[in-house]
C-alpha cells in the first residue's frame, strides 16, 4: 500500500494561511522548518506548534517529529526576542528604534515654541494690551531676530525645506498665539512674517551647511561669482519629495565613510550565509543608514547598485525597517490598518465602477516566460500552471525592479506594500505613469505621509464614496 501524503494547514501569520503537502514525514523538525522556509520564502527564525487532537486542538510545541499527525494544523511562532517579531500577535510588526535626526514629519497644527524669557514677557503683556485696546506691540531688531531664529529651528526640526504653504502655516500660528504681532494693513495679518521666515530659513540652512549638515550641504557649492561654471543655485535641489522625515542624516558620531564601509561589508557577508543572524543584520543596517542615504542622495547611486551593495534590502524585514528609518512610519502595520478601515467604502466604490474589471483584465498578461528586462518596476504573478484561472491569486508574487526580481511574497498585498516601500529606497524611482494615482493614494491616504495634503486627499475620497453610495 502506497504511503499517504502528509498534509498541513500552515498559519504563517494572522492573515497568511497556506497549504503544505509532503510525500513523507520529514526526518526532523529542523528539516520541516527548512522546507517551510524555502517554499514560502521566510527570512526569519521561527518555531512550530501544532493543534493536538488529544487535547481538543490546543496548541502544542512541535519538538519531536514523531508527534506530528499525518494531517495537522501548524502555526509559525516567532521568538519573542526576534527584532521583527510581533508585539501583540503573530502579525509581522517591526518595532524599530527612532531614526537619529527627526522623530516626526510636518505636523497638521504647527506648535509655536517658547521664545527667550525677555520676548515671552513682552509678548504676554502685548497680548493683554491687544485684547483691551487692539494695539500691536513694537519689537526691537534683536527681539524679532529671536522670534525668527527660534521658529526657524522649530521648522527645521520637522523639515529642512518647508514649502510656501507650510511657511504660511507657521506665520499664521504665530499671530494666532500672539495676536499682538499682527501686521496692520495686511489682509492676513501675517504676510510680512511669512516673507521674513522664508529669508530666515535660507540663512538658517546656510549656517547648517557651513557646519557640515549633510541634508543642506548637499545643495551647496552651486554657481556663484567664484564658481561661474557650476550649476545654477536653484536647479537640481535635492530635498524630500515624498514626505521623507530623515532624508540625508549625518554619520553617527565617531564614524566616517571608511568605518561604515567595513560594517557594510560585514552585512553583505552575513546576508550570504545560510544561517543569517537577523538581529545582527538589523543593528548593522541601523548603524549604516547614513552611509546608504549618502550613496543614494549625494552620489545618485541607481537602485540596482544600491541593492547590489546592500543585499539586506532584499530581505523583507529590512525593507520595512528602511522605510521606517526614512519616514518613521511602520510600513505594513499602517498600510493594513488603514486598508482595513477604508476597505468597505472602497469595495462599494469598485462595485459601482464596473468598468474597472474590464480594465484589470486587459492589464493582466499571461506568459510562460514573461520579459521583465525592460520593466522598471512591477509585480510578477507566478503560478504553478499556465491554465490557472485565478491570475490575482497566484502561487507567489515577485517584486521586480529594473528588470530584476528582488523578493517574492505569497500574497499580492504583501508584494505591493513591499514594492511601495522600495520606492523610498531609491532616489530616482518614480511612480509608474499609469498607476501614479494608485501610489499617490497609498502614500497620502493609506500611509499618511503627505502632511497637510493628507486631509485634502481623505476629504476628497470620502466625498467621492458618499456621492457614489447614495
Amino acid at each position: 500500500m502506497a504511503s499517504q501524503n502528509f498534509v498541513f494547514h500552515l498559519h504563517i501569520s494572522t492573515d497568511i494561511v497556506r497549504k503544505l503537502t509532503l510525500s513523507s514525514r520529514p526526518e526532523s523538525v529542523d528539516e520541516l522548518k527548512n522546507t517551510i522556509r524555502e517554499k514560502f520564502q521566510l527570512d526569519f527564525d521561527f518555531n512550530l506548534s501544532y493543534q493536538d487532537p488529544d487535547f481538543d486542538g490546543q496548541l502544542c510545541s512541535l519538538v519531536d517529529i514523531e508527534e506530528l499527525p499525518q494531517k495537522a494544523i501548524l502555526k509559525v511562532i516567532r521568538p519573542e526576542g526576534d527584532v521583527s517579531s510581533a508585539s501583540s500577535d503573530d502579525t509581522v510588526i517591526l518595532p524599530h528604534a527612532l531614526s537619529p535626526d527627526r522623530a516626526e514629519g510636518w505636523p497638521l497644527v504647527f506648535p509655536v515654541p517658547t521664545f527667550s524669557y525677555e520676548v515671552e514677557l513682552i509678548l504676554g503683556e502685548g497680548n493683554v494690551t491687544y485684547e483691551r485696546t487692539g494695539k500691536i506691540v513694537k519689537l526691537s531688531k534683536g527681539q524679532k531676530h529671536d522670534i525668527l531664529e527660534t521658529l526657524a529651528g522649530k521648522m527645521h526640526s520637522f523639515k529642512a525645506y518647508p514649502n510656501d504653504k507650510e511657511v504660511s502655516m507657521v506665520a499664521e500660528a504665530l499671530v494666532t498665539k500672539h495676536p499682538c504681532l499682527k501686521e496692520p494693513g495686511s489682509r492676513t495679518g501675517w504676510y510680512g512674517w511669512k516673507n521674513s521666515l522664508k529669508f530666515k530659513m535660507g540663512n538658517y540652512r546656510s549656517k547648517l551647511s557651513r557646519a557640515g549638515f549633510h541634508e543642506v550641504a548637499v545643495n551647496s557649492g552651486k554657481r556663484s561669482r567664484n564658481n561661474p561654471d557650476k550649476q545654477a543655485p536653484h536647479t537640481n535641489i535635492k530635498r524630500p519629495r515624498r514626505a521623507e522625515v530623515n532624508f540625508l542624516p549625518n554619520f553617527p558620531r565617531g564614524e566616517d565613510a571608511t568605518s561604515l564601509e567595513k560594517l557594510r561589508l560585514q552585512i553583505a557577508d552575513d546576508v550570504r550565509r545560510s544561517d543569517r543572524n537577523l538581529v545582527l543584520i538589523a543593528k548593522l543596517m541601523q548603524s549604516t543608514f547614513a552611509l546608504r542615504r549618502k550613496e543614494v542622495i549625494s552620489e545618485d547611486l541607481p537602485i540596482g547598485d544600491v541593492l547590489e551593495r546592500w543585499p539586506a534590502l532584499k530581505v523583507d524585514s529590512q525593507i520595512c525597517a528602511e522605510f521606517h528609518r526614512i519616514t518613521n512610519v511602520n510600513l505594513k502595520n499602517h498600510f493594513y490598518a488603514e486598508l482595513d478601515r477604508h476597505a468597505p467604502h472602497l469595495l462599494s466604490l469598485f462595485r459601482i465602477k464596473a468598468g474597472l474589471t474590464q480594465y484589470i483584465s486587459l492589464q493582466v498578461s499571461q506568459s510562460d516566460e514573461p520579459d521583465i528586462d525592460d520593466m522598471p518596476i512591477g509585480l510578477l504573478s507566478i503560478s504553478a500552471s499556465s491554465t490557472d484561472a485565478t491570475p490575482l491569486c497566484p502561487e507567489r508574487i515577485a517584486v521586480v525592479l529594473e528588470g530584476n526580481i528582488v523578493i517574492e511574497h505569497p500574497t499580492l498585498a504583501d508584494a505591493f506594500v513591499t514594492l511601495f516601500g522600495l520606492m523610498y529606497v531609491g532616489l530616482h524611482l518614480s511612480y509608474p505613469k499609469e498607476l501614479a494615482n494608485t501610489f499617490d493614494f497609498t502614500q497620502k491616504v493609506l500611509m499618511g505621509t503627505g502632511g497637510w495634503k493628507v486631509e485634502a486627499q481623505k476629504n476628497k475620497l470620502n466625498k467621492i464614496m458618499k456621492t457614489n453610495t447614495e
